[in-house]
C-alpha cells in the first residue's frame, strides 16, 4: 500500500487507477448500506461474484459493494455501469440473468425495473426515476459509485483533490474565506454559519485545538449522517482534514453512536487507509501539516448530539450540556478551542473547494445555500434518503420525490426536525424547506428528519410519542427540561386515555412555553415543539 508524498504522486496514482478501470469497463454496483443489507443485499453480492467467475469475467467485470444511494423502499438496489441501468428489489436468483442478459447480451431485464405507478412506464435509468428526478445529489450521488472500504474508488471520483488545493495553494485564512463565501450553514440543526464558526476557532491563540465530527444522530427515523459515514467516509475525513488545516488543529475525533456498527467499521478502516496512503498522520502529502483522527463510540444518549454534552462524553464524563459562554471555539474539549460540525457539514467542504464557493452559493435560497439531505419516512410511498436543493417545497418532497400518500389516503401532517420538530398541516405544504421558513410555521429543519402522517394518524399520540422519547433522553441536569417534559407527558397520557380535564389545554400550553424558555440546552428548548404545533393546528383532536 504506497504512501503518497506529493500532489504529483497523487495525480500519478489517480491516473493509474482510472486507466486500469477504463471508462467503459462494466461494473455491477450493489448497495450494501444498512437498509439494503437488512433486505438481503449480502446474499445478492455472493451469487453475482460466483456468476462472474463462472463466466470467466473476473478481469472484465467489477462487482462493487457500495453505500446507500437513497431509494431504501426498493432495496436491494443494483446499478449497472456504464449504462446506469437501475434494478430494484434484486434477489439472489437474479444474478445469473443479470450477468448473462445485461452484462453479456446488453439487454434490460424488465421485471427488475422501476414501474411508474401513474403511467405504468418501465424506467431503466436511475436519473429518470421520479424519486431521483427532483433531487440534486451533490453529496450522496457518489455513494453508489464507490466502495466505502476502497480508497482507490474515492480517488477515482476525484477524492483528495480539495485537500491538495487547500494545503498547497491556499492559506488557512483563504480556506475559511471560501467557506464563508459559500454561505454554508451547519447541517446539524442550529444552522450557524460554518465559516464564521471556523474563524472563531482559528483566532483562538491556544496551540492545542481539536476538530470533531458529530455523528451522534439520535432522532427517531433519521439516518442521513449514518448513510454518508457508511457510504463515503473518505469524504468526511477529507473535509475534516481541510478544516483542521484551516483552524490550526492537529487532532480530530469522529464521535459516532454505538448503534451504527457499519459506520464505525467503515470510518475506522478509512482512517487506517488514509494514514497508510499519507492523507492522515505526519507530513500529509509532503506539506508539513500533521493531523491524526480517532473514532470515539458514544453510548447512545440522544442529548450527546448537543455539542457541549458531546464534549463532556468525549472527556469521559456524563453526557450533560453546560451553559454557554464560553463556547467550544474558546473552551471545548479538555478546555481547549474545539470545532464541532456534523457529518454532512464536513462532507460538504471538499465540494466547496473543488467547485468554488460561488457554485455552492448559487443553489438554494438567500439565507440557506446548497443542498440538504433528509430521511423521508412514514406514510409516504417512496421512503428513503433524499438530497434536495434548499428552498424546495414540502409538497414537492412529499408528492414529487416521495410519490404521495399510500392507499389514496389524505395527507395530514409532516414533522420536520426530529423529536423536537413541529408538525406542519396541509395548508402549509407549499412552505419552502430552509432554515428561515420552517420556523415561521412552528417547525425546525433540525438535522433532516422528515416524518409524513396520513389521515389515520392521531396527533395527540404523535406528541405523546415524542415527549416519551425526550423524557427518557433528557439528561436531567436542569429542572425545566427534566420536570417540564415529564409533566407534559403526564397530561398527554391522561388526555389520550380519555381522562382529560378542561384545564389541561391551558396548563399544557403554559408548561410548553416555560420549558422552551428556561431549559439549559436545545433538547429542552425545542422539546415542546410537537406539543405547541399540534395544539396550534390540531386542537380539535385534543
Amino acid at each position: 500500500m504506497p504512501r503518497i508524498n506529493s500532489p504529483a504522486e497523487l495525480e500519478e496514482f489517480r491516473r493509474d487507477i482510472i486507466s486500469k478501470r477504463g471508462p467503459n469497463k462494466p461494473c455491477i454496483a450493489v448497495c450494501t448500506g444498512t437498509g439494503c443489507l437488512a433486505l438481503g443485499a449480502a446474499k445478492v453480492v455472493a451469487p453475482l461474484k460466483e456468476e462472474i467467475k463462472k463466466q470467466g469475467l473476473e478481469t472484465k467485470v467489477d462487482v462493487r459493494e457500495t453505500g446507500c444511494p437513497g431509494f431504501c423502499e426498493r432495496g436491494p438496489l443494483t446499478v449497472i455501469y456504464p449504462e446506469e441501468i437501475c434494478y430494484l428489489q434484486v434477489q439472489p436468483g437474479d444474478a445469473e440473468e443479470i450477468v448473462s442478459q445485461t452484462i453479456l447480451a446488453k439487454k434490460v431485464i424488465d421485471r427488475l425495473l422501476y414501474v411508474d405507478p401513474t403511467t405504468s412506464e418501465k424506467i431503466a435509468h436511475e436519473s429518470e426515476i421520479p424519486f431521483y428526478r427532483k433531487q440534486k445529489r451533490l453529496l450522496i450521488g457518489n455513494n453508489i459509485k464507490v466502495d466505502p472500504k476502497s480508497i482507490d474508488d474515492y480517488l477515482a471520483v476525484g477524492g483528495y483533490a480539495a485537500l491538495v488545493k487547500a494545503l498547497f495553494h491556499q492559506t488557512p485564512e483563504q480556506v475559511i474565506e471560501m467557506v464563508k463565501q459559500s454561505k454554508l450553514r451547519g447541517r446539524g440543526g442550529a444552522g450557524f454559519p460554518t465559516g464564521l464558526k471556523w474563524e472563531f476557532a482559528r483566532k483562538s491563540l491556544d496551540k492545542t485545538k481539536y476538530v470533531i465530527v458529530n455523528a451522534d444522530e439520535g432522532d427517531p427515523g433519521a439516518f442521513m449522517d449514518r448513510a454518508v459515514l457508511e457510504g463515503n467516509p473518505f469524504s468526511v475525513l477529507e473535509g475534516l482534514t481541510i478544516g483542521a488545516y484551516a483552524m490550526g488543529a492537529h487532532e480530530g475525533y469522529v464521535y459516532v453512536r454505538q448503534e451504527y456498527p457499519l459506520a464505525v467499521e467503515n470510518v475506522t478502516l478509512a482512517i487506517k487507509k488514509a494514514e497508510a496512503h499519507g492523507f492522515l498522520g505526519k507530513n500529509i502529502l509532503g506539506s508539513g501539516f500533521d493531523f491524526t483522527v480517532k473514532v470515539h463510540r458514544g453510548a447512545g444518549a440522544f442529548v450527546c448530539g448537543e455539542e457541549t454534552a458531546l464534549l463532556a462524553s468525549l472527556e469521559g464524563k456524563p453526557g450533560e450540556p453546560r451553559a454557554r459562554p464560553p463556547y467550544p471555539a474558546v473552551q471545548g474539549l479538555n478546555g481547549k478551542p474545539s470545532n464541532i460540525n456534523n457529518v454532512e457539514t464536513w462532507a460538504t467542504i471538499p465540494l466547496i473547494l473543488n467547485k468554488g464557493p460561488e457554485h455552492f452559493a448559487s443553489i438554494g435560497t438567500e439565507g440557506s445555500k446548497g443542498t440538504k439531505i433528509f430521511s423521508l419516512v412514514g406514510k409516504v410511498n417512496n421512503t428513503g434518503l433524499v438530497e434536495v436543493p434548499m428552498g424546495i417545497t414540502l409538497r414537492d418532497i412529499i408528492y414529487e420525490v416521495g410519490g404521495g400518500i399510500p392507499g389514496g389516503k389524505k395527507f395530514k401532517a409532516v414533522q420536520t426536525g426530529g423529536p423536537s420538530g413541529g408538525c406542519i398541516p396541509a395548508q402549509y405544504l407549499d412552505t419552502e424547506v430552509d432554515f428561515d421558513e420552517l420556523p415561521k410555521v412552528g417547525a425546525i429543519m433540525g438535522s433532516g428528519g422528515m416524518i409524513v402522517m396520513d389521515e389515520d394518524t392521531c396527533m395527540v399520540d404523535v406528541a405523546k410519542y415524542f415527549l416519551k422519547f425526550l423524557s427518557l433522553e433528557s439528561c436531567g441536569k436542569c429542572s425545566p427540561c427534566r420536570e417540564g417534559i415529564r409533566q407534559m407527558l403526564k397530561i398527554l397520557t391522561r388526555i389520550s386515555e380519555g381522562k382529560g380535564r378542561e384545564s389541561d389545554i391551558g396548563l399544557l400550553t403554559e408548561l410548553a412555553e416555560s420549558t422552551k424558555a428556561a431549559s439549559l440546552c436545545a433538547l429542552g428548548g425545542t422539546a415542546p415543539n410537537p406539543v405547541l404545533s399540534t395544539l396550534k393546528y390540531f386542537r380539535h383532536e385534543y
